[in-house]
């Protein structure tokens, strides 16, 4: 099994290399996704986000109301790592058992945005790095996502700088081009994969 860590900032395109990725045959496992399913309604986390943070993160149905939640922890270093406290865990957890369910020779790649911060960059076989200048990022924001320019940067700022995840990339992806110049270097990236679960590790790429 080849275990590959995938990050990048906000507005870099990950999640178009997340899904290029599954469609050339990699287990994807998205925290994203976990994160939302470990405090689904009815959950023993979702019991514990109301422990910790009131009733009033609540929706009228019993689903975790995350705007409410958001308002709490923003801004609010303390409130904030409870929550990543009650989250994380489980969101590790769950990865590891869909992990453990797949083909022993599979490509297994943990799409985790807060892969640097977390400190999670040696815990994998390698670590791919989607990465587009920071103008690229505060385009994107802009125009895909409606978001101001001020906004843009403030999210941009509040995740590790691009120098950052540059520094523990094993394979770096430039996404500031076209989606066909990512398929080209998606076809580059799968092959270095393909190598290194047959032969074991190389240099770097």
């Amino acid at each position: 099994m080849l275990r590959v860590g995938l990050t990048g900032g906000i507005g870099s395109g990950k999640s178009a290399v997340s899904a290029r990725l599954a469609a050339r045959g990699a287990v994807v496992i998205d925290s994203d996704v976990l994160a939302r399913e470990v405090v689904a309604r009815g959950t023993d986390g979702l019991a514990e986000v109301v422990a910790a943070f009131g009733s009033g993160v609540l929706t009228a149905d019993g689903d975790l109301d995350r705007p409410a939640l958001g308002k709490i922890v923003f801004g609010d270093e303390p409130a904030r790592r409870r929550l990543e406290a009650i989250i994380h865990p489980r969101v590790r957890a769950r990865a590891a058992d869909i992990e453990a369910a797949a083909d022993a020779d599979a490509i297994v790649v943990h799409d985790i945005p807060l892969l640097v911060e977390t400190g999670q960059a040696d815990k994998f076989d390698l670590v791919l790095v989607v990465d587009v200048p920071v103008e690229v990022q505060v385009e994107r924001l802009t125009t895909q996502r409606g978001m101001a320019a001020e906004e843009a940067r403030q999210r941009i700022a509040s995740q590790a700088s691009r120098e950052d995840r540059l520094a523990v990339a094993d394979v770096v992806v430039d996404n500031s081009g076209s989606l066909a110049d990512l398929d080209r270097r998606l076809d580059e990236v799968w092959a270095t994969f393909e190598h290194r679960l047959s032969h074991g590790p190389d240099t770097k790429r």
